[in-house]
């Protein structure tokens, strides 16, 4: 995916909301939607595009599944409601990035297990700028449909908190 990670994090955040009855936390959703590309500085400032972004460790499910059992642990042994929450969005936040990116962007699922990468759809380079070939391939509908369903949420929930206003 190339721009649908945070209006499909908005998408999950609202719907874990909705479910668990918290209203908090949305801004953390939204967070963790975008948070494994936090790696595009490095790509671009330290390691200058020398190895694509979804090989480093923000992009590795089992780095997350580790840390995902270190939070929820602490949560459950403080019977805090709110942490298993928070740790509910984010680690669904992070999976549903890495989902996305599985889409066309290609994620190593199995690693340290396997270097395979897993892409369900390849994007091949037709133009010379790399962006244009996303844009320009039926793929990007998808991610333009999620879009279209965050805003259609959005305003729905913008209509919902005026009427009780």
């Amino acid at each position: 995916m190339f721009i649908a990670h945070l209006p499909a994090g908005y998408l999950l955040t609202r719907w874990i909301q909705d479910r668990t009855k918290v209203r908090s936390f949305l801004w953390i959703g939204l967070v963790a939607s975008i948070f494994p590309d936090i790696d595009i500085l490095y790509f671009y400032f330290i390691d200058h595009r020398q190895t694509l972004h979804h090989e480093y460790w923000t992009h590795v499910p089992i780095v997350w599944l580790a840390i995902l059992g270190v939070c929820a642990s602490l949560a459950l042994l403080l019977r805090n409601r709110k942490a298993m929450v928070i740790v509910g969005i984010v680690f669904s936040n992070i999976m549903l990035h890495f989902v996305l990116d599985t889409f066309v962007g290609g994620i190593a699922w199995l690693y340290p297990f396997s270097d395979k990468v897993s892409f369900l759809v390849t994007v091949p380079a037709t133009q010379a700028f790399w962006v244009w070939s996303f844009l320009l391939h039926w793929t990007f509908l998808a991610e333009i449909a999620i879009i279209v369903a965050a805003c259609i949420k959005l305003r729905s929930d913008w209509v919902m908190r005026s009427a009780v206003a």
